[in-house]
C-alpha cells in the first residue's frame, strides 16, 4: 500500500507541489496557533509566558457562563447569524437560477459585474454609505419618508433596526459573489435535458425546478453545511462599526465582547476561553448538520 502511495506521489508530484503553498498556509496560520489555545485554561501573564502561567482549569469558562451578558451575547449572535443565513442563502441560489436564464450575453455580463462589484467594497466604506443614506436629517431614505409624510427614523441608533440593516446590507454586498459557485454548477447541466423537456411540453419554470435545481442541490447542501458551521462566527468588523451606545443591546455579540474584554481589558485568558467556546459550538454544529445532510440527501463533507 505504501509503495503504491509513493508511486502515485512521485508520478503526480507537480499536483502535490501545487497544493503545497495552501497546505503550508493552513499549517502555519491555522494549526500552529492552536498551541496558544491553552491560555484559555490558564491565568496568562505575558512575563511568565504560556508555559509559565498558572493553570486555572475551567475558571474562565465558568465566569463567562455565569456572566451578566451571556444571554444577550448568545441571543444576538444566533439571531444575526440565522437571520442572515435564512435570507442570504436562498436569495443567492435564486439569483443564480435567474442569472442562468438570461440569454443575452452582454446583459448577463453587465448584471454579473454590477452584482459582483459590491463584494469588493470595504466594510468601512459600506457602513459609511449606510450612515449617509440613513441619516435622520440628510439621508435619502429619511428624505423620502418626510416626502410621504412619515416621521424620520434614526435607523443606525434604533436597536430594532440593527439586525435588519446588518443582514440586508450584507445581502446587497455579497449576493452576486455568493452565487458564483451555483452559477458554475448550473453551467455543467446538459443542454439536451432542457431540449428533451421542451419537446415534452415542460414550461421554463418546470425545467428550472426539475432539471436545474436537482443539478445544483449537492453544491447547495455542501455550502449550506459550511455556512451552518459558521453560525457563531458573526463578523466582528461590520458589527463593531455599526455599534454604538444606543443600539448595543441588539448589536453586542460574542466577537465584540471578546474584543472589549481581551484587547481593551487585557483579559487575554478570559477572551481566549470565550473564543474557544465559540469555536467548539461551531464545530459541533458542523458535525451535526453534516450528519443530518448525509442521512437525508446523501451529500456531506465527509
Amino acid at each position: 500500500m505504501n509503495r503504491v502511495s509513493l508511486k502515485g506521489i512521485s508520478r503526480n508530484w507537480e499536483l502535490y507541489l501545487l497544493i503545497l503553498p495552501a497546505l503550508t498556509y493552513v499549517i502555519v496560520f491555522d494549526y500552529i496557533p492552536m498551541y496558544g489555545v491553552q491560555i484559555a485554561f490558564k491565568d496568562f501573564n505575558a512575563v511568565q509566558g504560556i508555559w509559565g502561567s498558572p493553570w486555572v482549569g475551567l475558571q474562565h469558562f465558568e465566569r463567562f457562563f455565569n456572566g451578566y451578558y451571556l444571554q444577550r451575547l448568545l441571543t444576538n449572535t444566533l439571531l444575526i447569524s440565522v437571520y442572515y443565513l435564512i435570507i442570504s442563502f436562498p436569495l443567492s441560489v435564486l439569483f443564480a437560477l435567474l442569472i442562468n436564464e438570461i440569454r443575452q450575453v452582454m446583459f448577463k455580463k453587465t448584471v454579473q459585474l454590477v452584482t459582483y462589484a459590491p463584494h469588493f467594497i470595504s466594510t468601512v466604506v459600506l457602513v459609511g454609505m449606510m450612515a449617509i443614506f440613513l441619516s435622520p436629517k440628510t439621508g435619502l431614505v429619511n428624505q423620502f419618508l418626510l416626502w410621504t409624510g412619515a416621521t424620520p427614523i434614526d435607523f443606525m441608533a434604533e436597536p430594532s433596526w440593527f439586525k435588519t440593516l446588518y443582514v440586508f446590507s450584507g445581502v446587497w454586498q455579497n449576493i452576486g459573489w455568493n452565487s458564483i459557485l451555483f452559477i458554475a454548477a448550473l453551467a455543467g447541466v446538459d443542454p439536451q435535458q432542457h431540449e428533451s423537456a421542451t419537446l415534452e411540453g415542460a414550461s421554463k419554470l418546470q425545467r428550472i425546478w426539475h432539471i436545474n435545481v436537482p443539478a445544483i442541490m449537492p453544491t447547495v447542501m455542501i455550502l449550506f453545511i459550511m455556512q451552518c458551521g459558521q453560525i457563531m462566527a458573526v463578523g466582528f468588523e461590520k458589527v463593531f462599526l455599526m455599534q454604538n451606545d444606543v443600539n448595543i443591546s441588539a448589536s453586542d455579540i460574542i466577537s465584540t465582547y471578546v474584543y472589549r474584554s481581551g484587547v481593551l481589558g487585557a483579559q487575554y485568558s478570559f477572551s481566549a476561553a470565550v473564543g474557544l467556546f465559540n469555536s467548539v459550538i461551531n464545530l459541533i454544529l458542523l458535525i451535526v448538520v453534516n450528519r443530518i445532510s448525509k442521512r437525508l440527501t446523501n451529500t456531506s463533507l465527509w
